[in-house]
């Protein structure tokens, strides 16, 4: 059981829903499109360094020539960067950009921001869960209180809150 660290979300448990399967994809798709372009902007970035690097020349020559049609640095940097984009929102606000559109919120089961630590177990699961064909993400059809792969493994749930009222 976690000690409380910081302050639990404001929400009783009651007022809290499970989250169906649909509304999950729809956050996530929101969430592709942000950091698809995340992920463009720090590509970009990084083909600046290296033509900085190599000069132009010397890149353009490489590139053409397929030496980085597989580049283990970029691919890597990418996943971290996608990771820090979810960690830093699941730890803070427990929702994403797309998450907040569907009022939908990712916590501990006893209604706490999730770590660093459970966002990292969250994130690669994730994968895992959408590289079993999907499989980990599925489950939540069979599951009683709509958990996938990556809620249990991280020891997380996501629900839905009630929207605020004015």
């Amino acid at each position: 059981m976690r000690a409380p660290s910081h302050t639990p979300y404001p929400e009783s448990a009651e007022e809290l829903q499970s989250v169906s399967l649909f509304r999950r994809l729809v956050a996530m798709l929101y969430d592709t499109l942000i950091t698809v372009a995340l992920l463009m902007v720090t590509t970009g970035f990084y083909k600046m360094i290296q033509a900085k690097i190599l000069g132009t020349e010397k890149l353009k020559q490489l590139t053409e020539a397929g030496h980085f049609d597989t580049d283990p640095l970029l691919s890597s940097i990418l996943f971290i960067v996608m990771f820090l984009f979810y960690g830093y929102f699941w730890t803070k606000s427990g929702q994403t950009l797309g998450m907040q559109v569907w009022h939908i919120r990712i916590q501990t089961r006893e209604g706490y921001p999730v770590r660093w630590t459970q966002a990292l177990l969250r994130f690669f699961m994730a994968w895992v869960s959408a590289l079993c064909f999907g499989l980990g993400y599925l489950w939540i059809l069979v599951d009683k209180k709509k958990r996938a792969w990556h809620d249990h493994f991280s020891l997380s749930e996501v629900v839905r809150i009630p929207k605020r009222k004015k």
